[in-house]
Parts: structure tokens; sequence; C-alpha cells
């Protein structure tokens, strides 16, 4: 019995289109058969024996989806895009599609998502779900178009059965820098260890875009972090600070204005840990702000390219 759709070849897949429809409905959507061609259709199907119903099913699909196909772009349509489905499900309906998911497949249709979809999904996860989905994404650019565009039949085949209430991303260490900048300080941490242990390479390009409070002092100039400071509140500096060495609180102040040096005041006393990541998270997004407007890129801090004053 045939059942590996991947080895048959092409008048196989004919072969087995003309088997399931019979030859007066097949030859209805494949145009242009010569009497040779025909005899070579009918000669493969007494060759092939029994098939498997997932085979059949598969063929039928991809010729379905081919007429489709070249009926949208005979009337001028863009090509249909593998994960459109998902633009139409809500919030809840993502969640509940993807979660069950092997890591692989979740982090597929994750790379499709805007990134605040992204993190829904994400929060759902246990941790080491969580931890082997960010590996995958950073890992996707292995996987061939026709893999992609199975899992999105897969998962608009599912997508039907949810309760109511193209382009494809390649993933990378861009799209994984994204997520860990919407963690909590602790979770970042965690999770970018854990993909420097896994993955060193990976974790070395994540880097390249994934900002992060102690190297807002390893890699920017005085000039940015003057910038950078003048654009956040003194309370929330002091805050930021507390808990770093001396040299690191003197850079700072030496890059704010006089009147905001005298006005300074370190944060005294104990203080909890989340009031001071909050702080440190609030200066982060403005340096990330200013990456957005054009002001630097960290990829060029970090590998010695040239820098913007």
């Amino acid at each position: 019995m045939i059942t590996d759709y991947n080895r048959l070849s092409g008048l196989q897949k004919v072969a087995i289109l003309f088997s399931v429809l019979g030859e007066s409905l097949a030859m209805t959507l494949i145009k242009g058969l010569t009497q040779t061609d025909l005899r070579k259709v009918r000669s493969t199907i007494r060759e092939l024996g029994s098939i498997s119903f997932k085979v059949k099913k598969r063929v039928i699909e991809e010729f379905y989806f081919s007429f489709i196909s070249d009926k949208f772009n005979e009337s001028g349509d863009e090509p249909r895009k593998p994960f459109a489905f998902m633009e139409h499900l809500t919030d809840e309906q993502v969640v509940a599609l993807l979660v069950s998911e092997q890591p692989r497949v979740i982090a597929i249709a994750m790379a499709q998502l805007p990134q605040e979809r992204r993190m829904l999904v994400l929060v759902r996860l246990d941790a080491e779900t969580k931890g082997r989905v960010l590996i995958e994404i950073g890992d996707l650019n292995d996987i061939p178009l026709e893999g992609v565009v199975d899992v999105a039949h897969d998962l608009e085949d599912k997508s039907h059965f949810l309760p109511r209430t193209i382009n494809f991303s390649r993933g990378g260490g861009q799209d994984i820098a994204a997520i860990l900048g919407d963690m909590d300080p602790e979770e970042e941490r965690k999770y970018l260890e854990a993909i420097s242990l896994e993955n060193p390479e990976l974790a070395k390009e994540v880097k390249k875009y994934h900002l992060t409070f102690e190297n807002i002092f390893e890699f920017f100039t005085d000039g940015l972090l003057r910038d950078l400071m003048n654009s956040v509140e003194l309370d929330t500096i002091a805050m930021a600070m507390k808990g770093m060495d001396e040299d690191t609180v003197n850079h700072v102040l030496e890059n704010l204005p006089q009147k905001k040096q005298a006005m300074y005041e370190p944060v005294e006393g104990v203080v909890a840990k989340r009031e001071i990541d909050k702080a440190r998270k609030s200066i982060v997004q403005v340096a990330r702000e200013m990456e957005k407007d054009g002001t630097f890129k960290l990829a060029d801090l970090i590998g010695g390219g040239e820098m913007i004053e």
C-alpha cells in the first residue's frame, strides 16, 4: 500500500487523481493531456496498487488548492496567504488552537502572529514548552515551504472545530529578542540563560537585538546615554540605580544636566525588587523607542559598527 505522499512523482499524483475522480471528471481539471499522456496515466494507475486514504486526500487537496490559486490569479487577486485564517480568529481561539500543539508547530504559527498575540500564547505554556518554543522560533529556517504550508492547512482544519466566543516569518534571533523584551526581568534572564546553554550560536544572534538594562552601560556612548537619561524621570533613574555599583551611578550622573544632578537623590533603605525592575524596564523601553526612531542600532553597538552620537 502507498502511504508516503512525499515519494510520489507528478505522474503518480495525476494517476491517483484519475483513480479517485474518474477519467472524465479528472480531465476537466487537467487540461492539455495528449493521448500518449493519457496512456501513461492509465498504465500508472494499474501499477500503483492500493493507496492509503491519507495519500488520496493529500493529492486531492494539492490539485484543489492549485486550481483555486489559478482562479485567484485569473481574477487579479493576490495569492492566498497560508496563515490568513488566523487573522479572523479571536485571541482566545488562537490560544486554544495552539497550546496543545507540538513546540515546532507552535513556533511556526507564532512566527506569523503580531507581537501582542505571540505573548498571549506564550504565557499559557508551561515552562518547559515555552523554552522549547523559543528555541524552535530561532531555528525555523530549516523548514521547507511545503512544511510551513502543511502546518497552516492542518491548523486551519482544526480551527473549524474551535468553540465560537503570503508571506510568513522565518523567526530568528530578532523575533526571540522581541518576545523576551515583553517578559518580566526575572523570566527574561531565565530563558536567555536557557537559550545560551542549549544553543550558544542562537543566543549570540538574540543578543544582537536584545537590549537589556545592563548592556546600556556596556555599549552606549556618552552621547546616547545622555539622550536616554534626559528622556527619563529623575525618580525613575534613582530607583533604577538602586544596587548599581558606584562607578555606574557616577557615570549616569555625569551625563545628566547640572540641574538634574543637583536634584538627584539616591533611593535609601529597603526597596522591593519588583520596583527596581519596573524602573529599569521603563528605561529599557525608552531606549528601545530610541532604536525604533533610528537613533542607534544595537547590532552596530555590539559589533563595533558605526554609532550615532
